[in-house]
């Protein structure tokens, strides 16, 4: 019995001491979790470089000069540059500016919750004088920055795609033995900024999307006003590949070009 007791004991001391340490490696490389820097490329288009504090931020600008402007804030591991040609063709009447985090595709600095709204404050406030009407556009961990924005400036369109209602929740289901509301410093509480955001909003979600559950979607549409938003699943899109889908530019040319 005694040596029974003693396994027991063993069993759960080393137990206690793996999620000890997992906790801990948890909460020292959760950034590298959010955060996949992606390289620079060579590329044929415009870029403007912002400097807010001090940080040079780059910019892929397509269609410049034109009367409206969208900025367009992707996911953690995509170069958002990938996405000129097709922008540069879907949205003609729009100059479209594709923001590359910090730490991202030649942008200086480090990416954080803090610094990337940041960022997306200065750069708004830089261009808007530009133009008549600003269109933000946010997918994936975009979307918690294009959320974040809208609740903070006037934009005429808001597109969420793939979104999540908070990065917290998402990696609670991830991590539940954790209490990730402290462990975790970068929350992304989009779901808690659907009241100050007033602009008309598009939701687009990926039917098959492996990376965020439907619940936590589902969590921020149900926040939102129906008469504010407009919700469109794409029918066996994962998360990755939904832009490989007509119906899904089709939907954003509805949305933005009408």
């Amino acid at each position: 019995m005694r040596l029974l007791k003693k396994i027991i004991k063993s069993l759960l001391t080393s137990v206690a001491l793996i999620y000890l340490f997992f906790g801990i490696y948890l909460f020292i490389k959760q950034r590298d979790f959010i955060y996949y820097n992606t390289p620079l490329i060579v590329q044929q288009f415009q870029e403007e470089t912002f400097i807010n504090n001090g940080i040079k931020i780059k910019s892929t600008v397509l269609n410049e000069g034109k009367e409206d402007a969208i900025i367009y804030f992707g996911g953690n591991a995509k170069t958002v540059d990938y996405n000129s040609e097709i922008f540069t063709e879907k949205f003609p009447n729009h100059s479209v500016y594709l923001i590359k985090y910090r730490g991202y595709s030649g942008s200086e600095g480090d990416a954080t919750e803090e610094n990337l709204y940041s960022d997306a404050l200065y750069i708004y406030d830089k261009i808007k004088p530009r133009y008549k009407k600003m269109t933000i556009v946010g997918r994936s961990l975009g979307s918690g920055v294009a959320t974040f924005l809208a609740s903070q400036r006037e934009i005429d369109k808001l597109v969420l795609i793939t979104p999540f209602d908070s990065v917290q929740n998402v990696t609670q289901d991830l991590f539940s033995l954790y209490p990730m509301s402290i462990i975790l410093k970068d929350k992304y509480d989009s779901v808690g900024r659907v009241k100050e955001i007033h602009s008309k909003t598009l939701i687009i979600a990926a039917q098959k999307d492996q990376m965020i559950q439907s619940e936590r979607t589902k969590a921020l549409v149900d926040a939102f006003p129906s008469s504010q938003l407009i919700y469109k699943i794409i029918n066996q899109a994962g998360h990755n590949t939904i832009s490989n889908y007509y119906e899904y530019y089709e939907t954003l040319d509805n949305f933005i070009n009408h």
